[in-house]
C-alpha cells in the first residue's frame, strides 16, 4: 500500500505553502504529481524526497534557474550525459558553498575576536571603575 498525502498535507510536512507546491509544479520543477479518484494532487514519498532535495539546494543558494535545469535533467534518466551534467552542476554548486562558508567562517572569526576584546574591555572598565571609587576619599 503506497501512502500519499493531499496538497495541504505535503505543504504542512515540507513546510512549504501550497501556492509554492503548484507552482513548482507549473513551472516544472516538480513532475506532474499523481491525482486521486477526486483529481486533487496525491504526493508520494518521491514526491516528498525530490522537494526535501530541492529545498536543500535552495537553501544553499542554488539559483532556481539551475534548479530548473537539474530538473530537466534528471528527466532524461540516467544517461552518461544527463548524469554527468548532474554531476558537474553539483559539484560546481559544491564549491560555490564551499567558499560562502569559508568566507562565513572568517566573518566569524572576526565577530568573536570582537567579542572577545569587548569583554576584556568590560572587564577592564570594571576593574578602572573599582580602583577610581578605591581611589575617592
Amino acid at each position: 500500500m503506497t501512502t500519499s498525502m493531499t496538497i495541504a498535507q505535503a505543504a504542512e510536512a515540507t513546510g512549504l505553502t501550497v501556492h509554492t507546491l503548484r507552482y513548482y509544479e507549473r513551472i516544472g520543477l516538480l513532475d506532474p504529481v499523481g491525482r486521486g479518484d477526486n483529481h486533487h494532487r496525491r504526493f508520494g514519498p518521491d514526491d516528498l524526497n525530490w522537494i526535501a532535495f530541492l529545498q536543500k539546494l535552495k537553501s544553499t543558494g542554488l539559483p532556481l534557474r539551475a534548479m530548473l535545469h537539474y530538473a530537466q535533467l534528471r528527466r532524461r534518466g540516467n544517461t552518461v550525459e544527463s548524469v554527468s551534467q548532474r554531476k558537474a552542476l553539483l559539484q560546481a554548486h559544491t564549491l560555490a558553498v564551499e567558499a560562502t562558508l569559508a568566507e562565513l567562517q572568517g566573518n566569524l572569526q572576526v565577530l568573536q575576536q570582537k567579542i572577545a576584546l569587548y569583554g576584556e574591555l568590560e572587564r577592564q572598565a570594571a576593574v578602572d571603575q573599582c580602583t577610581a571609587v578605591a581611589a575617592t576619599p
